[in-house]
């Protein structure tokens, strides 16, 4: 395929994963609020899920397709992400954050590190334990939130029902289909530089993903 047709197909594949994200969530949200799930557990579950949908997409899809090199967005949204914002205003860090929540990527960080020396590869029993930890984390987060009663909580937006049913169903698809669209022709485009996947998933693919967080 030409090499303007893969970067088209680039660009709406991206599209397709932000839009569809947004779709996701909204549909979600709605629905778990009108199941009488407080709005600050949804934030910490549905929206934070969904902003992550289309990286999660794009490293399964890669992985599937053995191009799991394209995977690595996580890098740029601490270095990059982080740096614009605070640029752009100062960004407080709380004391939970200071001493629990960054010591506990520090450790998971070292999980990793570990993990991957064993055999240079991931397993599914490696992936248990990093989902694992993960469900702690999140019940951590959960817990803390649940604590404060002052805190604000965002508006979840109020859909009818056949609407949030719409939004949840569109905005998988647009996940799905855009992941597919993205790593194919992110690959296309490396073969044709003669890049790496490596290169191609910590450059292109990276920001792409990583743009509705920035």
């Amino acid at each position: 395929m030409p090499l303007p047709v893969n970067i088209l197909l680039l660009v709406v594949g991206f599209v397709l994963l932000m839009k569809g994200a947004d779709v996701f969530v909204d549909g979600s949200s709605s629905l778990a609020g009108k199941l009488g799930i407080p709005q600050i557990v949804i934030g910490l579950t549905i929206v934070a899920f969904g902003t992550s949908a289309p990286e999660a997409a794009i490293s399964i899809t890669a992985g599937i397709k053995g191009s799991a090199e394209l995977a690595g967005s996580n890098i740029l949204n601490v270095l990059l992400i982080l740096g614009i914002a605070s640029v752009i205003t100062p960004l407080a860090v709380k004391k939970n954050t200071l001493f629990i929540e960054i010591p506990f990527v520090a450790v998971i960080t070292i999980v990793l590190l570990v993990l991957g020396m064993n055999g240079y590869s991931l397993s599914r029993f490696d992936g248990v334990i990093l989902t694992i930890l993960f469900l702690i984390f999140m019940g951590y987060l959960v817990y803390i939130s649940l604590k404060k009663k002052d805190e604000e909580e965002e508006e979840v937006k109020k859909l009818p029902t056949w609407l949030m049913i719409l939004y949840i169903i569109f905005g998988g698809a647009a996940i799905v289909g855009g992941s597919q669209l993205t790593v194919n022709s992110a690959t296309a485009i490396a073969k044709y530089f003669g890049m790496s996947d490596r290169l191609i998933g910590l450059t292109i693919v990276a920001l792409g993903t990583s743009l509705p967080e920035l």
